[in-house]
């Protein structure tokens, strides 16, 4: 339990109470008005503490593996936030009030039970990292390519067997991370992300590649472990920024002539 004195401290700025048993806050912690940055990572909050919509000058706030289990549609009054950490928080849905926060620029709801995202996703015109790994989500929201500014996406483990074509508006995307879904086959508006430097897509079951991908000339990384290919997609080949090329743990039969030219300008080939 905190002191109510801790209201004594009006001009703290930084508080990192992370790794506590704490499963309350005083009412006298509203009076933390200066309050930038908080972490309450890791106690034992079953809900969000209502002191906290009190903090008007809160720009990062982290309540992750707290087992929370909803977020309450007040999160709108938070209206300053900057970045949103609600990870392993047992979340089966986050509220459409999110899309309020319109300054956010990192979202981390990672390892929770989201099995949708809210269409007022989209709003979020400066969100720069979106993190949701492990959910139950199966497809992605329309609402999601409005994102015109996201440069880092990660929604891997989420049973996703189609990716829209409207990702390729994600023109600022720098690496996407797709990592144990059942994805079959890439859109190809893909090259539409003339950004993008990493892609991940292992564990799922590409078999092939749209020809648009070999005009991604950012692209440093491609991992494509485990996806039951036999054979190498050709627009590999003309990736000519291409620093790695990950094929472990596929079924591939006589692997072409051109991995080795890969190879020979400088691109580290796994088989």
């Amino acid at each position: 339990m905190l002191p109510d004195e801790i209201a004594g401290l009006a001009r703290l700025r930084w508080l990192d109470l992370s790794h506590n048993e704490l499963d309350s806050l005083p009412a006298s912690f509203a009076r933390l008005r200066s309050l930038n940055h908080l972490s309450l990572r890791a106690n034992r909050f079953r809900s969000v503490p209502d002191t906290l919509w009190e903090l008007p000058e809160l720009r990062s706030l982290s309540l992750g593996e707290n087992e929370l289990g909803k977020w309450p549609a007040r999160i709108a009054a938070l209206a300053g936030l900057t970045e949103l950490y609600v990870h392993e928080s047992a979340l089966e849905e986050l509220p459409d009030s999110i899309g309020q926060l319109t300054a956010l620029r990192v979202l981390d709801a990672g390892h929770n039970r989201l099995r949708s995202l809210p269409r007022s996703l989209g709003q979020l015109s400066e969100l720069s990292l979106l993190y949701v790994h492990d959910n139950w989500l199966g497809a992605l929201p329309d609402s999601l390519w409005e994102l015109g500014g996201l440069t880092y996406l990660n929604a891997s483990a989420n049973g996703l067997s189609e990716l829209p074509e409207g990702v390729g508006r994600l023109a600022a995307l720098v690496e996407l991370r797709l990592l144990d879904n059942e994805l079959a086959r890439l859109p190809d508006s893909f090259g539409g992300l003339g950004r993008l430097r990493e892609l991940h897509l292992r564990g799922n079951r590409v078999s092939s590649l749209p020809d648009s991908l070999a005009g991604l000339r950012e692209l440093r990384l491609l991992d494509l472990r485990d996806n039951g290919m036999t054979s190498v997609p050709e627009p590999i080949a003309r990736l000519a920024g291409l620093e790695k090329l990950d094929l472990r743990w596929n079924k591939l039969v006589d692997p072409p002539g051109w991995l080795a030219r890969l190879r020979e300008r400088g691109c580290v080939v796994l088989l």
